[in-house]
């Protein structure tokens, strides 16, 4: 098996998705955890990338490194280096984004960008390994996003982009923005994002829906019902049965 997101690109296909990993019983977004998650029957890998001092992306969610790390101070005030030697938990460090594009050449991979400031970079890394066509990019930030599509490289729409084909959906139009796939929330604060009408504008389309994060089979259950594809889970262990 060579590289390849087509699983993640499949409105057929029903993959578990584990968010940063196996990250409901491990440190969140490193080797442990993706490797854990593997184990568990996890079809594919979700992750963060950020950028370090020094230009390199890093796999981790927040800005800062306090919350998942032994260490403080801005990720983007560090070097990869200073980075690699923060605790992450369990003796983990903070991976960075070559790293796990070298241990998971046959994995799916949805690669979260959380500053358009790591995309360049991030895409290098993809293009150094021949992996462009086993990842699917996402952002907030749609100018995260456009070195990505430029390069043919499949992407989810940006938060922007999310809510104005709710907008459209209400009206009954599509809006036929360069996506390959949606990655969402059920619902975000007060408004609901996964509905009928979103759902049928998607297949329409040809284009899955992968929701996180869910953690309970019964919710799982529920949205596979309304045809969601993918569930994003920080427990794929307890979805593998669905």
């Amino acid at each position: 098996m060579g590289r390849d997101a087509g699983i993640l690109l499949d409105p057929k296909a029903q993959p578990v998705i584990a968010h940063r990993g196996a990250s409901g019983a491990y440190p969140e977004n490193t080797l442990l955890a993706f490797d854990r998650a593997l184990q568990d029957g996890a079809d594919a890998l979700e992750l963060d990338v950020r950028i370090s001092a020094d230009g390199v992306p890093v796999v981790i969610h927040d800005p800062t490194v306090s919350r998942t790390t032994d260490g403080t101070g801005k990720v983007r005030a560090m070097t990869a280096a200073a980075l690699e030697r923060l605790d992450a938990g369990h003796g983990e460090r903070i991976p960075r984004l070559e790293a796990v594009v070298e241990r998971y050449r046959t994995t799916p991979l949805l690669i979260e960008i959380k500053e358009a400031a790591a995309s360049l970079a991030s895409l290098a890394v993809l293009r150094r390994h021949g992996a462009e066509r086993q990842v699917l990019v996402g952002s907030f930030e749609w100018r995260a996003l456009i070195p990505f599509r430029r390069a043919g490289i499949p992407t989810t729409p940006a938060r922007i982009e999310v809510a104005l084909l709710l907008l459209l959906s209400r009206i009954g139009m599509s809006w036929p923005a360069r996506v390959a796939a949606y990655a969402v929330p059920e619902r975000k604060r007060w408004v609901r994002i996964v509905n009928e009408r979103f759902l049928r504008l998607a297949r329409r389309a040809g284009r899955p829906v992968h929701v996180w994060t869910v953690n309970e089979p019964d919710d799982a259950r529920r949205l596979r019902a309304m045809g969601i594809c993918g569930i994003i889970t920080n427990f794929p262990g307890r979805m593998r049965d669905l």
